[in-house]
């Protein structure tokens, strides 16, 4: 009885969780306009993104739906905002480690996720300790991937 019990909880709590992830990645889908609470949304996403698993269940998959379409769009990856740009691209790095290896962008999104990966890369010294922190997560995701 435990043990159903067990499974029962960790059931209830992959549950909640996934619908954690689909709130905030349609919150995405109709971005906030203040640059503050993007970014904080976009901390949000990348901090859930941050505890999925590689092998993640259909229903988790499902979940990161509008994240990963979110995601892509020109209205967050071409932002006018450095801090926006590198923390879009840090949530995409790990959306790729958790579809590993078959990344849901095509190629041609995936070179200009590299190319503002480099871009975020060459204009290190020049950006906030936010985005430092996470050019630094994203080097240490793509070495682990």
């Amino acid at each position: 009885m435990i043990s159903f019990n067990r499974k029962l909880e960790k059931q209830l709590k992959d549950r909640e969780f996934e619908k954690q992830i689909t709130e905030a990645g349609n919150r995405l889908l109709n971005p906030p306009s203040s640059i503050d609470d993007l970014l904080t949304l976009l901390d949000k996403v990348e901090n859930l993104l941050a505890y999925v698993e590689q092998e993640s269940s259909k229903s988790m998959r499902d979940a990161l739906f509008s994240s990963v379409k979110a995601l892509i769009n020109n209205k967050l990856l071409r932002h006018t905002d450095m801090d926006v740009k590198v923390s879009v691209v840090s949530c995409i790095i790990e959306i790729t480690r958790i579809t590993e290896p078959d990344a849901p962008y095509k190629d041609e999104q995936m070179k200009e996720i590299f190319q503002l990966i480099v871009a975020a890369f060459e204009n290190m010294p020049h950006v906030s300790t936010h985005s430092y922190k996470k050019v630094v997560s994203i080097l240490d995701t793509i070495a682990k991937v």
